[in-house]
């Protein structure tokens, strides 16, 4: 139960103590790249997931057998190969998004978020780790390319999922989803993010300066 316990752990620390994103700020260029609309964030999102998941789970498995002179090139190798798996599955299922996405599908390997978890966890930990590490790694990757995603697309277009939302009458902001918008729109997650985290490490600490005064006033009171 202990162990389940500490797998689940490592896969939640991904979606927010240690979000690839918001706290490691890794995989910048394809957060502002494609994260025009919402569509494109996710499938981004989902192409991440598939590819580090896959390629945590070889180097997890074969960590024994990798020489370390060479540990470098062989997880670019197993990176690469599941990022071709991708590349051609969205264009043989979704060949407009695929143009769309361009070449930020390819250059799922060049990563540092990806092949960071390889050197950093999966070639150092079980299967089992390496895979929880993997999941709770990129969703929280996919979490942020959604929320910017998400945020570009109703300002800028209107629209969600391409769905309208506001009306003819709506005014879009165009810049939302050109470069500078993205930009802004990271930004501002990003300072909402510390904030929140500041503010939830205050109210942490306050809790617990408060259980040890009662723990004192209880020990006094029995004294």
């Amino acid at each position: 139960m202990a162990t389940d316990a500490s797998a689940y752990e490592e896969m939640l620390k991904g979606l927010w103590r240690e979000n690839p994103t918001f706290v490691q700020v890794l995989g910048m260029c394809p957060m502002l790249a494609v994260t025009n609309s919402a569509t494109n964030a996710l499938v981004m999102g989902l192409a991440t997931l598939f590819v580090l998941v896959g390629s945590s789970l070889l180097v997890s498995s074969f960590k024994r057998w990798i020489p370390k002179q060479v540990r470098i090139s062989l997880y670019i190798i197993i990176i690469a190969t599941f990022v071709t798996v991708v590349d051609y599955s969205l264009l043989a299922l979704v060949p407009a998004i695929h143009k769309e996405l361009g070449a930020f599908i390819p250059l799922i390997v060049a990563n540092c978020m990806i092949l960071g978890r390889q050197e950093a966890f999966a070639s150092k930990h079980s299967i089992k780790y390496a895979v929880m590490d993997a999941i709770g790694m990129s969703l929280g990757f996919l979490i942020a390319l959604l929320a910017l995603g998400s945020v570009r697309e109703i300002l800028g277009s209107g629209s969600l999922f391409n769905v309208d939302l506001f009306g003819a009458n709506f005014e879009p902001w165009v810049i939302m989803i050109l470069p500078p918008g993205g930009f802004l729109t990271l930004g501002l997650l990003l300072l909402f993010f510390n904030w929140f985290t500041e503010r939830r490490k205050q109210f942490l600490l306050k809790v617990a300066q408060a259980d040890q005064s009662v723990a004192i006033v209880g020990v006094k009171d029995n004294g």
